[in-house]
């Protein structure tokens, strides 16, 4: 999916151009990133909903604030249009197959804004059920510290070069 039309660069930043393929969507799409990061808001919770393919359902004002976007046009957005390409495939497909085994799934992620700039999360991810049918997911996200946010940011970086590199 071509989401080049939600993501587009500031043109006063300075920014690096990169082409990313996400974790179960076709194709690929031209992100813009910068490196300006920007602070989880202090006691600030990010919630949202997506149905079983991974469209955004419903964002609550944090996220639709720290995200840079408009909930107009988050709502309907795959979520992955949030994925940053520092992040490594593999937190991404860990989290689809806990949750395709009925679980909840918890784990770092540098998140991608609109404008092209970043934010770290701690996310909790649920499968939603109606009758014993899983019918969507369900993500809150908290600050994680700056210790894990380091620690993550050596761990991703190591995991993408290895990515990269086919290992």
């Amino acid at each position: 999916m071509d989401m080049s039309r939600w993501i587009q660069p500031k043109p006063e930043s300075e920014f690096s151009e990169h082409k990313v393929k996400h974790y179960q969507q076709d194709g690929e799409s031209t992100v813009y990133v910068t490196n300006q990061e920007f602070p989880y808001p202090d006691g600030a919770l990010i919630v949202s909903r997506t149905d079983l393919d991974g469209i955004i359902t419903h964002a609550n004002d944090v996220f639709v604030d720290i995200s840079g976007w408009t909930r107009d046009e988050i709502i309907g957005a795959p979520h992955c249009l949030l994925r940053h390409p520092d992040m490594p495939k593999a937190p991404f497909a860990d989290m689809w197959a806990t949750l395709q085994r009925g679980e909840r799934w918890y784990g770092y992620v540098k998140n991608l804004r609109k404008d092209g700039g970043h934010y770290w999360v701690y996310a909790t991810v649920i499968p939603n059920l109606r009758k014993g049918k899983v019918i969507g997911y369900s993500s809150i996200r908290r600050k994680p510290s700056r210790e894990r946010i380091n620690e993550m940011s050596a761990l991703y970086a190591e995991m993408l070069k290895n990515e990269q590199e086919g290992k």
